[in-house]
Order: C-alpha cells, then sequence, then structure tokens
C-alpha cells in the first residue's frame, strides 16, 4: 500500500484507482470530454463520483500536438470556479489538476484542490515543486523529454523502460531535495513516444516498480490506440478497455481515463482474472 500526502485528505493506493479527466478546454483532442461551465462540471462530476471514480482530475490547458498554450492566468480563469464548486460540494472527493505552471498549482490548491498532475514533472517551472510541498499536496509526475515547445518529439534511445527508470531515479533525488518523498510516477504514454515504445511500457511496465512509488497509467482514447486500429478517438472506448486492463495486469495502480463506469468494471473483474 501507498500513502500520498493529499492536504487535509488521505490518498491511500492499496487497490487499482481510476481517476476521471474533466476538461476545462475548448480544444481537448476528445470532444466529449470539453467541460465549457460550471454547470457541465458539476454534472460531469456528480456523474464520476457515481460511478465510483476515486479521483477527478480537471484540466484548463490541452497539451495535444499542436495546441497553443493559454497562459497561467487564462488556466486559473478556467479552473478556479469548478474546483471550488466541487470541492464545497463534495469535501471528501479527490481532486486533481493537471498543470505544470506554479502559479496556477497554488491558486487551484488554496481554492480546494488536493493533487497537482504535472506532465513535466518540474521541467518545465520548478518552481511548482515548492509550492506542492507548501501545501502538503499530492503529486503526480510524468516522464517527459524536450522542452514545452519539443514535448511531443522523439528522442534516439535504446530501450524506453531504461530511459524511464532514469528519469524517475534521477526525479526522485529532485524531488527529495523538496522535501517530497511519496508520490506518484507516469510513464508519459503517448508523450514523445513511438507507437512501440507506448506499447512496450504497457507490456513491460512492471519494470517500472523499480521505482518503488505507485504508478499512473493514462492511455485513454490516445492516438497510438485509435490510429493503430485506423478509427478516431470516439470509437476508442473497447480498445482503450483492453489497453487498460493490460496495464492494470502489468501493474498499473491508478488508470486515468474520459470513461469512468469501464475503468471501474476493470477494478472490479481484475481480482478475479489474476
Amino acid at each position: 500500500m501507498f500513502t500520498i500526502p493529499a492536504k487535509n485528505l488521505v490518498w491511500q493506493i492499496e487497490t487499482p484507482q481510476v481517476m476521471g479527466i474533466l476538461n476545462a478546454t475548448p480544444d481537448s483532442f476528445f470532444e466529449p470530454s470539453r467541460i465549457s461551465n460550471l454547470d457541465a462540471a458539476l454534472v460531469k462530476a456528480e456523474e464520476f463520483i457515481a460511478q465510483g471514480a476515486h479521483i477527478i482530475d480537471i484540466g484548463a490547458q490541452s497539451t495535444r500536438p499542436g495546441a497553443s498554450f493559454v497562459g497561467a492566468s487564462i488556466e486559473i480563469e478556467r479552473l478556479i470556479p469548478m474546483v471550488e464548486a466541487i470541492a464545497q460540494k463534495y469535501p471528501q472527493q479527490l481532486i486533481s489538476v493537471d498543470t505544470f505552471n506554479a502559479a496556477v498549482a497554488g491558486a487551484c490548491l488554496q481554492a480546494g484542490a488536493h493533487i497537482i498532475n504535472d506532465i513535466s514533472c518540474g521541467s518545465f517551472d520548478e518552481n511548482i515543486l515548492e509550492v506542492v510541498a507548501k501545501y502538503n499536496a499530492g503529486y503526480i509526475g510524468m516522464h517527459i523529454t524536450g522542452n514545452i515547445d519539443f514535448m511531443h518529439e522523439v528522442e534516439s534511445r535504446t530501450d524506453i523502460m531504461d530511459a524511464l527508470i532514469s528519469y524517475f531515479e534521477a526525479k526522485k533525488k529532485l524531488l527529495s531535495k523538496y522535501g517530497i518523498h511519496h508520490w506518484v510516477i507516469d510513464p508519459g504514454f503517448g508523450f514523445g513516444k513511438t507507437v512501440e515504445e507506448n506499447f512496450t511500457i504497457v507490456k513491460q511496465l512492471t519494470a517500472l516498480k523499480k521505482v518503488n512509488l505507485p504508478i499512473l497509467l493514462g492511455v485513454s482514447r490516445k492516438s497510438s490506440i485509435y490510429k493503430t486500429l485506423g478509427i478516431e478517438a470516439k470509437d476508442a472506448l473497447n480498445a482503450t478497455t483492453v489497453v487498460n486492463t493490460i496495464g492494470m495486469h502489468q501493474g498499473a495502480n491508478i488508470i486515468r481515463v474520459h470513461d469512468v463506469k469501464e475503468a471501474i468494471e476493470i477494478c472490479k473483474l481484475l481480482p478475479y482474472l489474476q
């Protein structure tokens, strides 16, 4: 079992958990996940909670290839009303905010969020680690290469799993300097990796157990899945479920999804299949 700080709440990871994606963006790659107003956000949050989501992850900056960066002020403008409303209505619900910006992280943690989900693992704005430590918040750090403008470019490497282990061991040392010792790693499926590397990550996820931190896997409706099948993101629920099932069988502790109901069903069935 892992115990991760989450401000005033206890975040224990003993059995597989599901994180539901709530996109406060007009340009997220999966259109049905886009939430344009506060009422819609509350409806979606209620749906996720009823279906069994352990964490609700709210993001206001698309990180799909080709996305434009809106800046901290717009992120904050989009996020704060949703974070405040969900935290007030569901005070025991873990709320994560998907941002790599320290100012955004601080504003959202103050507004009621409990976890920061940082795709850069402190690479884009290292001050975010100081913010996480200040609030004793939960932290999810993802594997990424390059800077903010080149995060989807694939670097040359011989073994993706060795590269991931080296990356996270280095990040553990960095985060420990801020007093952050218990956090969650995300191998970054779909970020700066070949299709083959993405599927290797899922097949060999147990290799990351060497890092001794809980693992989040985010494959939901991503292009490596739907392009391999010659379909679109909107048609990739079944394929996503297949990949998530393999990932959880290989040791994923958390899966980040657009479709909570189906992911919870994996969690319920998996113990009978192992």
